[in-house]
């Protein structure tokens, strides 16, 4: 496809109404959060019209163009398909790490507002105990997974978390009503080996227990 006719098939893409939304941003591992439409009530379902269901998916050291939709050589037809299908975002602007990204896509604040300013990990001796810098998303702001489920969504999540963990608060804390994720900041699926040596093992939660 010549780049006049990409053109014009992004801007349909966008004027398009849609059933999901697919979210492409830099991350460690794999975030895919879920929203399904609640059914409406027997005696609305024929004049109520349907809500979409949502999917968010967040991928790890993913550069703009790694994916068919936006010009990459590698083939990436179902990923393809969700761009085409869904809504693409192409103004959301990703921090240098990770954690803080995603803290931004689940509360659509700025990092020092929701408390991650800086990743936990890399978080500077002049930044300990400071507000905006906690380290793990804080309580003072709204998450968009706790959003959708007051509104009557079923809201589920897997992949990696890393926005707090052990007596922090969790997916299931935040608005997901189910999950299996990672709280870590990175480890293996295979072996439970954290890639840190002051944890050596990771840790999982499945809906809200550890």
């Amino acid at each position: 496809m010549d780049r006049r006719r990409r053109a014009r098939a992004i801007e349909n893409v966008h004027q398009r109404r849609t059933n999901g939304v697919a979210f492409l941003t830099r991350a460690p591992a794999l975030v895919l959060a879920l929203a399904r439409s609640p059914r409406p009530p027997p005696a609305s379902a024929a004049d109520a019209p349907r809500r979409p269901n949502i999917v968010l998916i967040l991928a790890d050291d993913m550069g703009f163009a790694d994916m068919g939709a936006f010009g990459s050589e590698i083939k990436t037809p179902n990923l393809d398909a969700l761009a085409m299908g869904g809504a693409r975002f192409t103004n959301f602007y990703t921090h240098a790490s990770c954690s803080p990204t995603r803290s931004m896509l689940l509360s659509g604040v700025d990092t020092h507002l929701n408390g991650l300013g800086n990743m936990d990990e890399w978080a500077a001796p002049n930044q300990w105990g400071v507000d905006g810098y906690e380290g793990h998303l804080n309580d003072r702001v709204a998450t968009l997974p706790a959003l959708l489920k007051d509104s009557g969504y079923h809201t589920y999540m897997v992949g990696k978390w890393h926005l707090g963990k052990g007596a922090l608060p969790d997916p299931a804390a935040r608005g997901f009503e189910r999950d299996f994720s990672l709280l870590d900041g990175a480890g293996s699926y295979w072996d439970m080996t954290n890639l840190s040596a002051l944890t050596p093992s990771s840790v999982f939660t499945r809906t809200g227990a550890i």
